[in-house]
């Protein structure tokens, strides 16, 4: 197909191409989903398994060991690591990295027959199990609720009408409400009353737990009428259970619950999170959003839905955003499409600048077309607005005006050279549309290995590939349709007509280069000497250049990390948070502090990792007015954490981007024995605090907690008919409580707790005093005749294990704002670590952001080869010439040149954007390469010596290559202010700015040197 004459002959047609490009590509950016940052799926799931009463020890080899051996049955797994604690197992399982979100619904479901299967063999007294395979859902909506005067209760109820109301808004997927302390019926029993009343405990346990029970009483049929049994005798409020008759059958005195007991509602005491706002007790809510919508759109009609529901708020209630995705977004995204717009401004300035008005309007209308018809096919294929598929076509507008450039620069030269515009247009459609597209097709693969990426990090950034795919396809495209229908337009007039073609060329520009490539040509030995030796140069300077993953957000948030010493209660906990809240809200420069003590927050961001349940644990979550604010009030913190709280292991972190790590450094030990795991882990710390850039040193094992042994006498015990069990129910209600039944209310279900009064069960030191009722005896016995002591000792109450072995994991983190970066310190440390002697049969292995890194760098690198094999396939088959593809791409290596230099200048890390930025310019690189080589034979199929073609051929294509660089690396200048995508903007500028130099004067010198051009005229 002519395609040159169908355009400009049938200009309906491109009237109609250009018409869809243009509203069509409006219509969709306004529907394109909107997110913050692309979504990945976080292929966890967490088996929780409580086991009361049982030590950390005894969960580990009674119900995770079991469990482990279960779970790794499921072909699926990547790893498998565990938390065994006192009375509850934790094991966390990671699926393998190529499953997406489709398939790991079903992998769930095997799972979770697989466990319960199982389920019938745990010991007594374990389970239920609970599996989370929710663990991965984000809540881009996380708002306080908080009440001067309010219960707590009374803002659970308010939080759960709330719930109900949003969950109904379009577009949200959930809402989970977060910090609800469980209501609970308790009985306080007095055990001296009991004593002298003779009433065994068991007794009231048994009445609690059956008086109040919902049984079957079958019906009966009256006459037609089938009429149910309901019998009554349930408790219908909490006061009602003093009237419960306790005495012993065939007693002649009713003594009642109430006589022996005093009976209330409350909050459990001991909670399991603790949430705080501002200072103020709260509860949180968390709205997740549905796939595939535009969070600012729901977000808007989510703002608008509480606006609404402000009337049945009670007075004194707030909702304060802790995290306001929507708002983020629209910042981020606006922001994004800011740059865009100024990328394809300075584009389209530039252009109209060196192209010409006419040249340079034609092209930057291309571009724009462009632009927005990749919309269309982002809306198409569900690729949303977001951090990088925005960034992808920033990337992308400096090689989306390379096919533009070529054409209108071909089809304005014939022109010039006399020719008719339909035939300008044929010409040079017929001799570079085969190679533009070769060239289009090895720019797109030079970014497959992302999008091919089975890593976390690969399906993070996989947008990148498929935007430019579309992108870059599009342009060779629309380059070719639309450029000689609009050339056809333009260039009617006013073009003036060269009388030969060396006055095309005789310009100071076209002159100097001629004599700098003829100088170049004459010592091309001492030429290429001279690249080797910049090559060399950039390789050992590179060692210079800084590492790092990725960068941290700049969203003006940062967390605070709080661990004290292993077996520290939850209240402790929260009380000396407080103080540490309380000093921030005196900044001016904090404009709120969001505090969870438990566990952590609910995931509210993609990176944020969430700290499972430790009481010993806590966090802030600090807002600041600005990013500008955020070094000094981390120095700030960092300061008065170091002064006031030295009894906690204090971590300072901002919001990460990208696939998030537990440690910046992390090394594990793997082996059997505790103590040897222990020792290891101290030497290693030892190694760790000693670099002046690592802080928060710490093992995942912590420290042993303390642990209080009854010593059970047996002979005694059977002589007085108690049981061990007698005497752990006994402790379990006297001092914190026993749950013996169920009171309902409504739709809540209390438990109701039995334990002693406050007198009888504050001092341990009067365990001697308690009494335990004998069954054999019928009469209540001191405990101290069945407890011998109760010592105190030591444990291991935190048991670690990866893949099915005794882990444990030293971790350690950079200082906020010290200037080297993880990679630096790892490599400083690292030969330390490993001089370590390792005893027999004890492994070690490194993770944190080492790992994460070279497993998301290999996962690239293993698609690499074939990516690369294709485009030099490609390149051989444009040419039908393997010596000719061997010139395009000795640049290729040369281009590292510029990388270094430019990574060195303006000391940005090489990250692993950077790197993808290195892959990006291997396709700017050949597509240059290829466009003028094909020119190099286009000018000797016109009859000129190989020598001329080789030197008018690199003249000629001066403007297209210059201009297709400026171009990018003007572009690129948005990006070098977002610290996501700086490193990369950094790498593509100054790597394409020395490939230029590379392809107008290192492929003319090699295709001299290979094919022997080397005739002097």
């Amino acid at each position: 197909m002519n395609i040159a004459r169908y355009s400009i002959e049938r200009p309906t047609s491109s009237w109609i191409f250009l018409l869809i490009l243009l509203i069509g590509g409006t219509i969709a950016l306004q529907q394109l989903g909107r997110l913050e940052d692309p979504e990945f799926t976080i292929k966890q799931a967490i088996v929780v398994t409580p086991y009361p009463g049982a030590s950390p020890q005894q969960v580990e080899e009674e119900i995770t060991v079991p469990l482990e051996n279960v779970l790794q049955e499921l072909p699926y797994i990547r790893h498998i690591t565990s938390t065994s604690t006192a009375g509850q197992s934790q094991i966390m399982v990671e699926m393998q990295e190529q499953y997406r979100a489709k398939e790991l619904a079903q992998i769930w479901d095997e799972l979770r027959r697989k466990v319960n299967d199982y389920a019938r063999h745990l010991p007594p007294g374990a389970g239920p199990i609970v599996i989370q395979d929710d663990f991965s859902d984000v809540y881009g909506v996380l708002l306080a609720l908080t009440g001067d005067g309010y219960s707590l209760p009374a803002l659970r109820d308010h939080a759960k009408y709330l719930r109900r109301e949003l969950a109904l808004v379009p577009g949200v997927a959930k809402v989970v409400i977060a910090g609800e302390q469980q209501e609970q019926v308790v009985a306080e029993v007095s055990r001296a009353r009991l004593a002298n009343l003779g009433i065994p405990p068991q007794r009231i346990y048994e009445l609690l737990a059956t008086q109040n029970t919902v049984s079957n009483a079958g019906r009966v049929r009256l006459q037609d009428d089938a009429v149910r049994f309901a019998t009554s005798g349930e408790f219908t409020s909490v006061e009602q259970l003093n009237t419960l008759i306790i005495s012993n059958p065939g007693a002649r005195e009713q003594i009642y619950l109430g006589d022996v007991a005093t009976i209330h509602r409350q909050v459990e005491p001991i909670p399991r999170n603790i949430l705080r706002f501002n200072g103020e007790q709260s509860v949180w809510i968390g709205v997740s959003f549905a796939n595939n919508v535009n969070v600012v759109e729901v977000g808007e009609q989510l703002n608008q839905r509480l606006a609404e529901l402000t009337y049945a708020t009670p007075i004194g209630m707030d909702l304060t955003p802790i995290y306001d995705q929507p708002a983020e977004v629209n910042q981020s995204v606006s922001g994004f499409l800011k740059n865009l717009a100024q990328a394809v401004l300075i584009v389209i300035v530039a252009l109209l600048l060196t192209m010409g008005l006419r040249s340079g309007f034609i092209i930057g209308l291309v571009l724009l077309l462009t632009v927005l018809g990749t919309f269309i096919f982002m809306h198409l294929f569900q690729i949303n607005l977001h951090r990088v598929s925005l960034g992808a076509l920033i990337i992308a507008l400096g090689m989306l005006v390379d096919n533009a450039i070529v054409i209108t620069e071909g089809m304005l030269v014939g022109i010039q050279k006399g020719q008719t515009r339909l035939r300008a247009a044929q010409d040079v459609i017929r001799q570079n549309a085969m190679p533009l597209l070769g060239a289009t097709v090895i720019a797109i693969i030079a970014f497959a290995p992302i999008g091919l990426s089975a890593d976390a990090t690969g399906e993070f950034a996989g947008s990148l590939f498929w935007v430019l795919l579309i992108s870059l396809g599009l342009s060779w495209l629309t380059a070719l349709m639309l450029i000689p229908f609009l050339g056809d337009r333009l260039f009617r007039k006013g073009v003036p007509v060269a009388t030969n073609e060396r006055d095309l060329y005789n310009k100071p520009v076209y002159n100097s280069y001629r004599k700098l490539l003829t100088l170049s040509l004459r010592h091309r030995i001492m030429t290429m000497l001279l690249m080797l030796v910049l090559l060399v140069g950039s390789v050992v300077g590179f060692q210079a250049v800084k590492q790092s993953f990725f960068p941290s957000s700049n969203t003006p948030l940062y967390f605070v990390d709080f661990w004290y010493p292993q077996g520290t209660d939850i209240r402790a906990t929260a009380e000396d948070m407080q103080a540490a809240e309380q000093w921030l809200l005196r900044h001016e420069s904090v404009s709120q502090v969001a505090t969870t003590v438990g566990r952590g927050a609910p995931r509210f961001s993609l990176p944020y990792l969430v700290e499972l349940d430790n009481e010993n644990y806590g966090q802030l979550l600090v807002r600041v007015n600005s990013s500008d604010d955020m070094p000094t009030m981390i120095a700030a913190t960092r300061d008065y954490l170091a002064h006031y709280h030295p009894q906690a292991r204090t971590k300072i972190k901002r919001m990460e981007i990208g696939p998030p790590v537990k440690a910046a450094v992390e090394v594990r030990f793997i082996g059997p024995d505790p103590d040897t795991l222990r020792r290891l882990s101290a030497e290693a710390q030892q190694i760790l605090s000693a670099d002046p850039g690592l802080t928060f040193v710490r093992d995942n094992w912590r420290e042993r907690g303390k642990v209080l042994r009854p010593q059970f006498n047996e002979t005694h015990a059977r002589r007085v008919g108690i049981s061990k069990q007698d005497v752990d129910d006994l402790l379990l209600a006297n001092f914190r409580g026993k749950r013996v039944g169920v009171y309902r209310d409504g739709t809540d279900l209390l438990p109701i707790l039995v334990r002693a009064p406050e007198a009888e069960r504050v001092y341990l030191e009067q365990w001697q005093d308690i009494q335990v009722y004998s069954p054999a005896l019928n009469r209540y016995v001191p405990i101290a005749q069945v407890i011998d002591d109760i010592p105190l000792e030591w444990e291991d109450s935190v048991i670690q294990r990866r893949d099915r072995k005794r882990t444990l994991t030293v971790m350690a983190d950079p200082d906020p704002l010290h200037d080297e970066t993880p990679a630096q310190m790892f490599a400083r440390v690292r030969p330390h670590i490993e001089a370590m002697p390792m005893p027999s049969g004890y492994e070690l292995q490194w993770g944190g952001e080492h790992e994460a890194s070279g497993d998301a760098r290999s996962a690239v690198f293993s698609s690499l080869p074939l990516g690369y094999l294709a485009m030099f396939i490609i390149t051989v088959l444009l040419f039908s010439s393997t010596r000719k593809a061997l010139v395009i791409w000795t640049t290729v290596p040369l281009s590292i040149i510029g990388v270094t230099i430019g990574l060195l200048l303006t000391q940005q890390s090489f990250t692993f954007m950077a790197l993808l930025g290195i892959l990006s310019l291997t396709g700017m690189v050949i597509k240059n390469g290829i466009v003028l080589v094909e020119q190099v034979n286009t000018e000797e199929r016109s009859g000129k010596s190989p020598y001329h073609a080789l030197v008018d051929a690199a003249v000629s294509r001066v403007r297209p290559v210059t201009m297709a660089a400026i171009t990018t690396i003007f572009g690129m200048l948005p990006l070098l202010f977002d610290v996501f995508f700086a490193s990369m903007a950094v790498t593509i500028m100054f790597g394409l700015g020395f490939a230029t130099l590379l392809t107008l004067i290192v492929v003319p010198v090699m295709f001299s040197l290979v094919l022997q051009r080397k005739e002097a005229g």
